[in-house]
């Protein structure tokens, strides 16, 4: 008798917890791990084994060899949902819409909705069609996904390729609704050398791209270099289909071996096109199309 309840207790314990790990819940951070775990099934922590172990939250599929399913401490794994964390160890896959992503190991805290991606990671963004552009192809130390919103914030030695152009940069932030990139901390773009186009590499404080129609804001202290060519000014519109950089604010070009200046006039811009190597200045106003370029919330 006394074994008969201990079943029926350890039963109902089960499927109480079942809802917590293979049930989705309404709450978008809640995570369900699949598989059968080994460990404390009340207290936690759990680990689950598989080939792979896969996950799910939000939009956001995970795959590895291992994850480990915890609470806080002193709070029963049952009553401990959204405040969870689950750490992936071993070849980490994580996919969302047209966005995948590698790492050795991935931790995510149903806290802050942060899956945080580790050791060495990448991640690729296709373009929904074809004629839409080129994929995008980011690495970094570390990558953190928001799984509120479908945004990822990429650290540390970050590259982000697509396409003929490459940027480095300290930070990026990639916005995959808008295909937008914002890269930060010393960031450089380069687009290679193509036809009879000479390298162009473009710096500046930060650096926006709409990976889609491949064009470029940059502000602060920008500098474009292209063969003999050094343009500078206070930012910069370049269209890369075109072949057009618009240069505003203080900007001047100079061409250190034919010792030519083109100098913007103070109520003017430089043209510059980088396809024909010529730079011109013109006498009037020309105005970026910086709200094209705005991060999702901001004014």
């Amino acid at each position: 008798m006394m074994n008969r309840t201990k079943t029926l207790s350890l039963l109902a314990l089960l499927t109480v917890a079942a809802p917590v790990l293979a049930q989705a819940d309404a709450t978008n951070r809640l995570i369900t791990i699949q598989g059968g775990p080994r460990g404390d099934v009340r207290n936690g922590p759990l680990t689950f084994t598989g080939s792979p172990v896969k996950a799910k939250v939000s939009t956001l599929n995970i795959e590895a060899s291992q994850a480990v399913l915890a609470a806080p401490k002193g709070t029963p794994l049952i009553e401990a949902k959204g405040k969870r964390t689950a750490n992936f160890t071993g070849a980490v896959k994580v996919t969302r819409g047209r966005l995948s992503a590698a790492g050795t190991s991935l931790a995510y805290d149903e806290t802050t909705g942060q899956g945080v991606l580790s050791g060495n990671a990448s991640a690729t963004f296709v373009p929904e069609k074809k004629e839409d552009g080129d994929t995008v192809s980011i690495k970094a130390a570390q990558m953190s996904l928001d799984v509120d919103n479908n945004v990822s914030t990429s650290t540390g030695g970050v590259t982000l390729s697509t396409g003929t152009q490459n940027g480095q940069a300290d930070k990026l932030v990639f916005d995959e609704d808008r295909e937008l990139a914002q890269l930060t901390g010393k960031p450089s773009l380069t687009r290679a050398a193509k036809g009879n186009q000479k390298e162009l590499v473009i710096t500046g404080q930060e650096v926006r791209a709409l990976t889609k129609t491949k064009t470029l804001y940059v502000r602060g202290g920008v500098k474009l270099v292209q063969g003999t060519t050094t343009t500078t000014g206070d930012a910069v519109y370049y269209d890369d289909r075109k072949n057009v950089a618009y240069v505003v604010g203080n900007a001047v070009s100079v061409d250190s071996k034919s010792k030519v200046t083109v100098k913007a006039p103070a109520s003017g811009y430089l043209e510059q096109r980088t396809d024909l190597g010529r730079v011109r200045a013109l006498n009037s106003a020309y105005k970026i199309p910086a709200e094209q370029f705005k991060l999702r919330g901001e004014k």
